[in-house]
């Protein structure tokens, strides 16, 4: 379950480590489906290759969005 208490950041630097967070959860994710599904990338790989790096990058971002939202508050 989602806590909801956790958006409510005290600190500024707490408020920006979570932005940079979703930020890179975005990265992440953009660039592992600009990989699955761009036909003519400009770099020699074989399509399976490609194909499985896309979805680790997205696994990746997915377990970093999970550890960010399940992290506890520092102050406490």
């Amino acid at each position: 379950m989602i806590d909801f208490n956790f958006f409510k950041q005290k600190s500024p630097q707490q408020r920006f480590l979570l932005i940079l967070g979703l930020v890179m959860l975005l990265f992440y994710m953009a660039l592992g489906t600009l990989l699955i599904f761009w036909k003519e990338i400009p770099f020699d790989i074989t399509p399976t290759y490609r194909i499985l790096f896309g979805v680790l990058l997205i696994v990746y971002a997915l377990i970093r969005f999970y550890r960010l939202i399940n992290q506890k508050d520092q102050s406490e």
